[in-house]
């Protein structure tokens, strides 16, 4: 069985691709795909991640496991997606030691135990730590960032590094990342690598986020061009969803509002510019695929 682990990162998501999915789950399962609701596993995998701690589970784990997990039979699933933001850690100790999420190595080595002899993938969207920061610190009990932080330097904290320890821990595991400022444009690509179907066909809500961008009467228009375009390609899609969130992007959507202590716009910039670098070096690991439009 292909697992499917989508595993965040925290402020990038919010259920999307879970809910996503969910729309599309009666086709999918039709094709041995399955996309069981977040609350058959996700409290079940915590517990039994904390339970397992370093210790091999016993030969019947990962039968209970499905057993609880899946409505269908077991034997009837070749792909099972699973969606855990939380997995690494709930977002107040995101950064606990300085560290992020400092446990996922062991985490992530847990569930490839609990799911020994399957092909575990992971899938995990990143997001400019200029917007990160902030956005997890409203998400927590901190008061300060600095709290938050507990002793990592903004400057310093890389993607890279997480996803080379992941790779390292478990080096067999293919790890699939995208940014989430590109999420608009790449949505229907994520929903269909999450599934395992193709890029060519169509799935529910591929454009969804980018619905939420422009004013109804662009999206109206840009549903029309599809139709007297049928075959257009992907690219040429993103490059017209470009063109349109240029022109008709809602008031404001594309902006977002950083007010953090100390943070200037040149220190923003640099985070920034940090970021895409970081992204790139990602591109380039093996095992790793970076999504871009």
């Amino acid at each position: 069985m292909q697992v499917i682990l989508h595993i965040g990162a925290q402020c990038t998501d919010e259920d999307r691709l879970l809910r996503g999915l969910l729309r599309n789950a009666g086709e999918l399962h039709r094709e041995g795909i399955a996309v069981p609701g977040p609350s058959r596993y996700r409290m079940l995998l915590s517990e039994a991640i904390s339970a397992l701690g370093a210790e091999k589970p016993t030969p019947e784990a990962r039968e209970v496991l499905l057993d609880a997990i899946l409505s269908e039979d077991p034997g009837q699933v070749s792909r099972l997606i699973l969606s855990h933001e939380t997995l690494f850690s709930v977002p107040k100790i995101a950064l606990e030691g300085g560290t992020l999420y400092r446990k996922a190595e062991r985490r992530l080595q847990a569930i490839a135990r609990l799911f020994e002899g399957d092909e575990l993938q992971i899938f995990f969207g990143l997001r400019d730590f200029a917007t990160w920061l902030p956005a997890m610190l409203r998400a927590t009990p901190h008061e300060t960032l600095e709290s938050f932080l507990s002793g990592a330097d903004p400057m310093k904290l890389r993607w890279s590094d997480l996803v080379m320890r992941l790779r390292r821990a478990l080096p067999g595991v293919p790890i699939t990342l995208w940014c989430n400022e590109d999420t608009p444009l790449l949505w229907g690509q994520i929903l269909r690598e999450a599934a395992g179907i193709a890029a060519e066909r169509k799935i529910t809500g591929s454009f969804d986020i980018f619905s939420e961008l422009v004013s109804p009467e662009a999206m109206q228009r840009f549903r029309g061009f599809l139709r007297e375009n049928p075959m257009v390609s992907e690219a040429q899609k993103r490059r017209v969803m470009t063109a349109f969130l240029e022109k008709y992007a809602l008031p404001g959507v594309m902006e977002e509002e950083l007010d953090m202590p100390g943070w200037d716009a040149a220190y923003v910039d640099m985070l920034t510019g940090l970021y895409d670098e970081d992204v790139w070096q990602m591109a380039q690991m093996d095992g790793v695929r970076v999504l871009t439009p």
